[in-house]
């Protein structure tokens, strides 16, 4: 009984998660927004074939690309407010990489990060926080991100090149997806927002 009992109560806990995203429903009724590095502009990718486009294409919605590549978390913040400005509905974040590359501290990585959620936040956004790997054998932002998510009350979705990276088939080089890389991202998204999204479509 105890088992059945703890198992009803881990199932409520999971079920109550969503509402706890702050701004589910967002209150801004701007633009869905992807803001970002190469990964987001869609390096290695053809014309059409980045993963706002692709995703935008399955929720059948339009998604605005500011994708910039070789941006770090620092550049990140000098276009946060022009950005917030817009009142995007839904901010898909995704910066690290390149702070990574050029050996930023994971510290100030993390306080970039934290500082643009709370500014879209006061913007009325939903964000949803995109995880990237660090830089060699072993991912030392995997844990971090995943408490930054939590602590912001974010949705979260883990890691990028997970599933991705390592296989030639779907990359264009050692860092970024091809096409075919870009399609398996833009479904994983889908998956992870499609339940919520009654909640994130614009307003009629």
């Amino acid at each position: 009984a105890a088992v059945v009992v703890i198992g009803l109560a881990f199932v409520w806990w999971r079920s109550g998660s969503a509402s706890n995203y702050f701004n589910l429903p967002p209150p801004a009724r701007g633009p869905w927004v992807a803001f970002g590095d190469s990964l987001t502009e869609g390096h290695g990718a053809a014309e059409g074939h980045d993963y706002p486009v692709l995703l935008a294409q399955k929720l059948g919605l339009a998604i605005q690309n500011h994708g910039v590549s070789g941006e770090t978390t620092r550049d990140g913040l000098n276009r946060m407010e022009a950005i917030a400005q817009l009142k995007p509905r839904v901010v898909l974040l995704c910066f690290g990489g390149n702070d990574g590359l050029q050996q930023l501290p994971r510290e100030e990585t993390l306080a970039n990060l934290s500082r643009m959620i709370d500014r879209f936040h006061q913007s009325g956004s939903f964000v949803v926080l995109i995880g990237i790997r660090s830089v060699g054998l072993r991912d030392h932002n995997a844990k971090p991100f995943k408490k930054l998510a939590e602590d912001k009350n974010v949705l979260y979705v883990p890691v990028f090149l997970e599933g991705i990276m390592f296989r030639p088939v779907l990359m264009s080089d050692a860092l970024h997806p091809n096409d075919a890389g870009y399609e398996v991202f833009a479904e994983r998204m889908k998956t992870v927002l499609e339940p919520l999204l009654p909640q994130l479509k614009p307003p009629p």
